[in-house]
């Protein structure tokens, strides 16, 4: 069906008797599709707002901010039918930032598309400011205030559910850390989903295999991730979540189990893009000194 301001809407989600209603090859949820050396430089900014952001606040988070940046990129630059006029706008898709301490990656990818200005990414965390530490709902276009672990997949699947009771088109994206599975309220979130036939939910889970105080295989392995989400009925699909074409043909292609939710198994790496950053537990709580601030800078700007 086409909506009186010329946006396509194609129905989704399992309606009354859960028949599938994903959309065909032609209808759109996005207003634009870019490609992805478009979302390869938006990624690129987004890292570097994230580094800057940081290193001025002197807040944590930073390697958890650069592991989803690809995911980000390529969600606001590609998938998401949102608008940044109209943050309220009824027919928007929902997205859930669960890791809410990756919060700076958050607030730069709105700035990029223009629900707040670039200039105010300079105020994140600092006394007064509405960029909060953690991702928070005060801010256009954030969904849900997160950063206690464990609550945006059951939230999200709660939307989920509401839009495909009210035969709604909109879909709900959740983005999830590794380490936050450790938290049992997910795997109820993702009963829940499965038996309510969610197709209209798409959860991706940053997998960079790092969490606050070790490896995942050390504190509480997930291995085998994927074969969890299949156990529990999901649609699985196990992906490089740096990789923007195979990203986006994910998150727009058809659902790998119809009449079912999706999990989008991300293989990351934390602090992607920076050398002296990637793969290290330090950068889930250190920032950049000033040094390091124009090594990374570099190092994003000469990126892929």
């Amino acid at each position: 069906m086409r909506r009186d301001d010329g946006n396509v809407v194609c129905r989704l989600g399992p309606r009354r008797g859960h028949a599938s209603h994903y959309p065909r090859a032609d209808c759109r949820y996005h207003r634009v599709t870019r490609n992805h050396t478009e979302t390869r430089d938006l990624a690129r900014r987004l890292r570097a707002h994230s580094i800057r952001m940081t290193h001025l606040a002197r807040a944590s988070h930073v390697g958890s901010c650069l592991s989803m940046a690809d995911i980000m990129a390529v969600l606001y630059g590609g998938v998401l039918r949102v608008d940044p006029a109209r943050p309220d706008w009824l027919e928007r898709d929902r997205l859930v930032v669960s890791k809410g301490h990756a919060a700076a990656v958050v607030y730069a990818a709105l700035a990029e598309v223009g629900f707040l200005s670039v200039a105010e990414l300079d105020t994140y965390s600092a006394d007064g400011g509405r960029l909060s530490g953690h991702v928070t709902r005060t801010v256009p276009g954030v969904e849900l205030s997160t950063g206690s672990l464990g609550h945006g997949l059951p939230v999200a699947a709660g939307m989920a559910l509401a839009a495909q009771r009210d035969d709604a088109s909109w879909r709900t994206f959740c983005i999830v850390s590794d380490g936050e599975l450790d938290e049992g309220s997910n795997w109820e979130a993702i009963q829940f989903a499965q038996h309510f036939r969610l197709e209209n939910l798409v959860l991706v889970v940053d997998y960079n295999k790092i969490q606050s105080f070790g490896r995942i295989s050390e504190v509480s392995d997930l291995h085998p991730l994927a074969e969890k989400f299949r156990a529990f009925n999901w649609g699985v699909q196990e992906v490089d979540g740096h990789d923007h074409d195979v990203l986006l043909a994910s998150l727009t292609g058809l659902p790998p189990l119809p009449g079912r939710p999706t999990a989008i198994v991300a293989h990351t790496v934390k602090g992607k893009g920076v050398s002296f950053m990637e793969d290290r537990l330090a950068w889930h709580y250190r920032s950049a000194d000033a040094v390091e601030l124009g090594q990374a800078l570099a190092e994003v700007k000469a990126g892929p």
